[in-house]
Order: structure tokens, then sequence, then C-alpha cells
């Protein structure tokens, strides 16, 4: 294991070299909009966050607001407005002023690690620019890893544009390759994953469709990437559907655990 910050550092240049598929949160976390698509000149749309077994049901936690984002057609930071939380879900307005497409997500990162110093076992949380300092000089037993998580949804006032949906390269994300509010059902859909701007192969997406609490089966699709990280989705009804994905690398002797995570709720309209 490594224990000096500069080792640290280095470690953090790595690129994830190797993607393992890894179990589904039991609880799942979604943004649901109160509509995807609309006309006009100004709209207001609500949105709900929350995390939960049954889609979209209110039954377990709210979201967290503090890494709330929404961007605008223009590539610009919109302002939301916050409403509040309650026992089981958060609620916030977006203004949709311009016309376009508006990514709405909540994106969070941050490393978490442990290590020996001084005869004692000590506990270290913060950002990948905190790490390097935060480690100190002697520590041994070294243990790190980084948690990246995205949760985000789409909506379009008047047609369509595809600004807002530039990678990040930041984590496990999804750039979609047919525009995610121009989904039809019968008709497929492609998706791009990527891992830190890298195509992520052989990627499992968990794709499945609302209303989870009417059915006695789920009816849970699993995917698979390609070698470009595409994959193709097709809805055989409209309605709201939910895909999620995550990802990992062990941990290397030169480079920490990593844990990766996407979540998205699309639409896809009647024909």
């Amino acid at each position: 294991m490594f224990a000096k910050p500069s080792l640290i550092a280095a470690s953090l240049a790595l690129g994830l070299s190797t993607l393992v598929p890894t179990a589904a949160e039991a609880h799942r976390r979604w943004l649901l909009p109160s509509s995807t698509v609309m006309a006009g000149e100004e709209e207001t749309i609500t949105v709900d966050a929350a995390a939960s077994n049954g889609l979209f049901i209110f039954e377990h936690r709210p979201l967290g607001l503090d890494d709330l984002s929404v961007t605008g057609p223009d590539g610009q930071i919109v302002e939301p407005v916050v409403i509040g939380s309650g026992a089981y879900r958060s609620v916030f307005d977006v203004k949709l002023a311009q016309q376009g497409t508006y990514r709405i997500a909540i994106a969070s990162e941050g490393m978490m690690g442990s290590y020996d110093l001084d005869g004692e076992r000590r506990r270290w949380r913060g950002s990948r620019e905190d790490m390097a300092s935060g480690i100190p000089e002697g520590a041994t037993n070294v243990s790190v890893s980084e948690n990246a998580a995205r949760t985000e949804t789409f909506v379009t006032l008047g047609a369509p544009n595809e600004t807002a949906l530039s990678p990040t390269n930041v984590g496990l994300e999804m750039i979609p390759v047919t525009h995610p509010n121009d989904l039809i059902a019968g008709e497929t859909a492609r998706m791009r994953f990527l891992v830190d701007g890298a195509p992520a192969a052989g990627l499992e997406i968990e794709f499945v469709a609302g209303g989870t609490r009417y059915r006695d089966e789920p009816g849970i699709r699993t995917l698979t990437t390609d070698a470009e990280g595409m994959v193709t989705l097709d809805a055989a009804q409209p309605g709201l559907y939910y895909l999620e994905a995550s990802a990992g690398r062990g941990e290397y002797e030169d480079g920490p655990d990593r844990r990766l995570s996407y979540t998205a709720v699309l639409e896809f309209m009647p024909l």
C-alpha cells in the first residue's frame, strides 16, 4: 500500500481500467419532473427527488439537494427554487425561460479513507484535491475509496437541443445519442455510457418501467454496453422509465478503490 501523500496524489491520475458491475442499491434514487416536454414561451416544472423501493412511490426518504445542478439550453447554470424536504421527498421548481433542453442532476463525489498513525487508527474524508494533504506523512495501512454518484433527468421547452447534454468527463455518466426528450414507445433509442470520458464497455444497466407497485413482477431488464459504451433501449409501452448502472475498481497497490453509480428517469411518449 501507499503511505506518502505524493504517492496518493499520483495514484489519482490513473484511469479506470476495468469495469466491474456491482449490485444495485436496495433503494432507487430518482428525479421525477412534472413534465418532460413542453411548448410555449416560458414554463415552470416541479421536480420530486426521492429514494424508494417502488417506482415512483414516496415510501423511503427524500434526496438531499446540496449537490443539485440545472444546466440550461445555453450550457449555463439555471438556479432552481427549492421548496423543501419532507419525510419522503424533496421538491424544487425550475423555471424554463429559454427554448431548448435542460439537464437536471444531483451529482456528488468524494473520498474517504483510514490509516494508522502513532499507534492509532484514524479516519479521513474530503475531496480529491484535499487528499494529498489530508493523509499525513508517515501514515501506514492506508485504505482509500472514492465515491461518485449521478442522478438525473431531462426536460425540453420547445425545440430540443444538445448543449446541456455534453459530457462532464467525471465519473459514470450517460450521453444520449437519441435525444432524451425524443423517445418514442416502440422505437429504439441509443445511449452511450462513459467513465471519466472514456467508453464504459461491458457495463450492466437495469432498465425498468415505473409503476412497479402495481405489478407482480418488477419487469427489470438487464442490458450490457458494447465496446463503445453503447446500449439500445426500447420501451413497448409509453410512460416513465428508470435506468441504473454502477461500476467499480478493486483496490490496486497504486490506486484507491472506486465506486461509481448513475441513475436516470426517461419518458417514452406514445407514437
